[in-house]
């Protein structure tokens, strides 16, 4: 049982046209039928429509009803609309029925026929270059040329003039049946295949196009099953978002493809074969968009997993956008192509919107412009989401950076809103991206403070500084940088190396304390940055310590120790790094008294 279901299920879907050979439907020239004279002038126009039991009195009416009693099987009436006065009486009867029914098929496969364009006078069209008793129902393109199935004006047993489907015209409907008819497997499959249609299409086909859809969907299950296991060993984390994001697309694309190919042999008639078309266009489009749609966020989705493993994730927020951006596009251009399926002139509704476009494109010219912003702030990422920046005279961090605009949290806790167009053009400075911080404070000492107290305060500072495991002793430098109305200045340049300000804070903390210990070692005292009137004298200066410095400073310069403008590269990697940071304890120093 299974394997008789099994061969009429292939022999519907490839044995619609195992019929005889097809054969080429004759060229097709007038003939002179009788009581046909192409001589004949053009009689004069017929004033009453001729009475006729099968109402052929006028091409129009031949026509309706031939089509009315072919599709209501009733194939011997049809007989009656069909020129079969050459034959001899007993064949015309055994092979009008036929005739009738294969001319039915091949008009329901190859030409559907508007009988409104036919005309409803009984002359009929006397301006379309035939003789004037023939008229044009329709041409069948075959591959050796058009047939014309034609009506031709022919005398009834009393001598009234009908029209009837010309002799002609009959005689190249065995080969047309051949070519587009139902063929052997069609003959020999029970009625009810044949027989019940539904938009002049044979239940045998619909069965067909059935299995062949099924086929279309196996095929594309198995071509991406295949293809994912291939590409399984190799490339384990691209197969994992191919069958996410693309199997279901192109198995649909599959499906669509096969089934144009594969539905040709069927011979469906026009009116489906136009639906199908039209569906598959649409359905192809759609499977095309759909797998551009589904790769694009194939695409993201592998250069965001990249982006994270490699710790670039500069791009990152620029993705959805220009994801979003491509969608808009393609869904786009996949309407226009919908459009155009339908017969509509694309070119002139892209003219229109061309037109529209330029008009909206004046009205948003802002927003066009803070979108441009937009997207020069994601191409060129002078900030990004999280980094605490300062713009114009504003400094805060940056929360979101969309289309239209730019939103910044200040240090007062509010949220400052910037079009993209402003934000994009002002002068950007991220903290954030800092690799180090600037520690670049100015000591401002007492005018009574002595040479060699200066030399030794360098001298301890540079110390200090190098051995710092918190500043970068490559940058380390403390210089006398000159007089000032009322203090001496030591300038004091370096970096520290952190990036967090918090911790930055900590750390010149702990340098300006070190700092204070080393100046009032030296027996020096900072300078008030204000004018005073003396009137004692005032003990500015430590002479105990100002001594015990100036001594030390002469014990350097006697060992040759005195490493002023610069401490040897020797020197400064003796004592790199050899601070303790943070302190033990209180941070005490010999100013403390």
């Amino acid at each position: 049982m299974k394997t008789l279901i099994l061969s009429v299920s292939l022999g519907l879907v490839l044995g619609l046209d195992l019929g005889p050979a097809w054969g080429q439907p004759q060229r097709q020239d007038t003939v002179n039928a009788p009581g046909h004279d192409p001589s004949a002038k053009t009689p004069a126009v017929v004033r009453d429509v001729p009475v006729d039991d099968f109402d052929r009195g006028t091409p129009r009416r031949a026509v309706a009803g031939f089509l009315k009693a072919a599709h209501a099987d009733d194939y011997r009436r049809a007989a009656e609309y069909l020129d079969l006065g050459g034959l001899p009486v007993d064949v015309a009867k055994s092979l009008g029925a036929q005739l009738a029914r294969h001319l039915k098929i091949v008009l329901d496969q190859k030409l559907p026929i508007n009988i409104d364009t036919l005309s409803d006078s009984p002359a009929g069209h006397l301006q379309d270059g035939l003789p004037p008793d023939m008229e044009e129902v329709g041409a069948i393109e075959t591959p050796g040329g058009a047939v014309h199935i034609r009506l031709q004006r022919v005398p009834r047993e009393d001598g009234v003039e009908i029209w009837k489907i010309s002799a002609a015209s009959l005689a190249a409907i065995p080969d047309l049946y051949k070519r587009y008819g139902y063929g052997l497997l069609g003959e020999l499959l029970p009625r009810v295949f044949v027989e019940t249609e539904f938009l002049d299409t044979q239940l045998r086909q619909w069965l067909a196009l059935l299995i062949l859809i099924s086929l279309g969907y196996g095929l594309g299950v198995l071509f991406t099953t295949l293809a994912l296991r291939l590409l399984w060993r190799r490339h384990r984390e691209l197969v994992s978002v191919l069958n996410r994001l693309v199997v279901q697309p192109v198995r649909l694309l599959i499906l669509v493809l096969f089934l144009s190919i594969g539905r040709r042999p069927l011979q469906l008639s026009l009116t489906v074969d136009r639906i199908l078309t039209a569906l598959e266009e649409i359905l192809l489009i759609f499977a095309i968009t759909w797998v551009i749609l589904r790769a694009l966020e194939s695409f993201e989705a592998i250069v965001r997993s990249h982006a994270l493993r490699r710790n670039k994730a500069i791009l990152l927020p620029l993705l959805p956008v220009v994801r979003k951006s491509a969608k808009i596009l393609i869904a786009a251009l996949a309407g226009v192509a919908v459009l155009h399926s339908f017969g509509v002139n694309v070119i002139t509704v892209l003219a229109g919107l061309g037109i529209g476009g330029i008009a909206v494109a004046l009205a948003m010219q802002k927003t066009l412009g803070d979108f441009i912003g937009g997207i020069t702030l994601y191409a060129d990422q002078p900030v990004l989401v999280g980094e605490f920046c300062r713009f114009g005279g504003t400094v805060g961090t940056v929360e979101e950076v969309g289309l239209r605009s730019t939103r910044v949290r200040t240090l007062d806790r509010t949220v400052i809103t910037i079009p993209n167009s402003e934000f994009s053009n002002l002068q950007i400075e991220s903290f954030t991206r800092r690799d180090r911080i600037w520690y670049h404070p100015t000591i401002r000492l007492c005018c009574e403070t002595t040479p060699d107290q200066i030399r030794y305060i360098l001298v301890e500072v540079h110390r200090m500084l190098y051995a710092h495991p918190k500043v970068d002793s490559a940058s380390a430098r403390i210089r006398f940088a000159g007089f000032g109305s009322a203090w001496l200045d030591l300038e004091i340049f370096s970096y520290v190396t952190v990036t967090d300000y918090g911790e930055y804070l900590e750390i010149a903390e702990d340098l300006n304390l070190r700092i204070m210990d080393i100046v009032a070692a030296a027996g020096s005292s900072l300078a008030l940055p204000s004018q005073m009137t003396y009137l004692e004298k005032r003990r500015s200066v430590d002479f105990d310590r100002a001594r015990a410095a100036e001594a030390q400073v002469k014990e350097w310069r006697e060992r040759h120790e005195l490493w002023l403008p610069r401490f040897p590269r020797e020197k400064i990697i003796e004592i790199d790094n050899t601070l303790d940071y943070p302190a033990n304890g209180p941070n005490t120093g010999a100013g403390q008294r």
